[in-house]
């Protein structure tokens, strides 16, 4: 007995020494997820973007998804069978900081046709996910993983069934945000962009289009567009002021085409390539390349007033509705842009 009491207080004060050392070091000891608090994720649709992750400690995120089928606008007088999640194209876009449990929920809507699941860039885990969360329709699908590296990732269906690229081209994608423990810096304004591109043909239903296997074969699409359809980003989506800093969340599901992101009349301050937070920062960029399935986060300061077109500058995806505007609302500015136009 007075060796098991030794034994105790010697465990006992190993324990306690191990979390002043760890004090003293300035680290901070594992959370386990059960520890955690439980806080449901909020989700948005692009452009917005959900609010900057304030907490301190890492928590259990709970996220619900649901899987859907619908038809809806591509383009001026084009209808179009969608896959989606949530029913948007893109789907929603997710938040989380690093050290995060994310629980998600995958349901896929009882009237669909197809089994979905979801593949997460963001996770550190076979297929990102997709085998454990794979569902038939009116069934639901659930794995959790711990969000492990900060930056700006993709995520897509990779359902099997038909194939992995009919889920892609359909529109079965977004975005999930991981902080870093201390946050980004702050900004005027966040905005979440995803370039996508379409490859059509009639379905049997009157007036209705659907994928093209053979086109997306080819790699000729007909609609390359931002946020889902053609103009999704020509109204008053986008907003700044003259003065005001705006950073971009940009990505690119393809899923053939390498984005050439730009925007007419300004130059990016920074750059994080492909997404990465940590990781090369780029500065003073014209135009920034975004793999098929990659991202980019961009920031700059608009400092005069007016519309700026938002691009792929490979150009000619602009006819197929590559483009956005920014509108930016403020003071004149004469010292540093004058279009001196003469006096009537």
């Amino acid at each position: 007995m007075i060796t098991n009491i030794v034994l105790m207080r010697t465990n006992q004060m190993t324990v306690t020494s191990l979390f002043i050392a760890v004090a003293l070091l300035g680290l901070t000891p594992t959370i386990w997820a059960t520890d955690m608090p439980t806080v449901q994720a909020t989700l948005t649709t692009l452009p917005e973007v959900p609010a900057p992750i304030t907490r301190k400690q890492p928590a259990k995120v709970v996220v619900n998804v649901e899987a859907k089928e619908y038809v809806g606008t591509l383009a001026d007088d084009v209808q179009y069978k969608f896959w989606s999640f949530n029913g948007t194209v893109p789907g929603p876009m997710i938040r989380v900081r690093v050290g995060d449990t994310v629980e998600l929920h995958l349901k896929n809507h009882a009237e669909n046709t197809f089994p979905h699941n979801m593949d997460l860039h963001a996770v550190n885990g076979p297929g990102g996910g997709a085998g454990a969360n794979l569902t038939a329709p009116g069934q639901e699908g659930v794995f959790s993983f711990q969000a492990l590296t900060p930056g700006l990732f993709i995520y897509h269906c990779a359902s099997p069934v038909p194939n992995i690229p009919a889920h892609i081209a359909n529109g079965m994608y977004g975005l999930v945000l991981v902080d870093p423990t201390e946050g980004l810096p702050a900004v005027d304004h966040e905005y979440a962009i995803l370039e996508s591109e379409f490859y059509t043909m009639p379905s049997k239903d009157k007036g209705v289009m659907e994928l093209s296997m053979e086109k997306g074969l080819g790699e000729h699409p007909d609609h390359v567009v931002f946020n889902g359809k053609a103009g999704a980003l020509m109204g008053e989506e986008l907003q700044a002021k003259a003065g005001e800093t705006v950073r971009l969340f940009v990505g690119n599901i393809g899923p053939n085409g390498t984005s050439s992101f730009h925007i007419i009349g300004e130059i990016f301050d920074k750059v994080y390539v492909e997404g990465a937070i940590g990781g090369t920062v780029n500065q003073n960029v014209q135009t920034t390349l975004i793999p098929s399935a990659g991202a980019a986060i961009v920031e700059f300061k608009v400092d005069v007033p007016g519309a700026y077109l938002l691009v792929d500058h490979s150009i000619f995806r602009v006819a197929k509705g590559a483009i956005g505007i920014l509108s930016v609302a403020g003071e004149e500015n004469t010292t540093i842009f004058n279009a001196m136009n003469p006096t009537p």
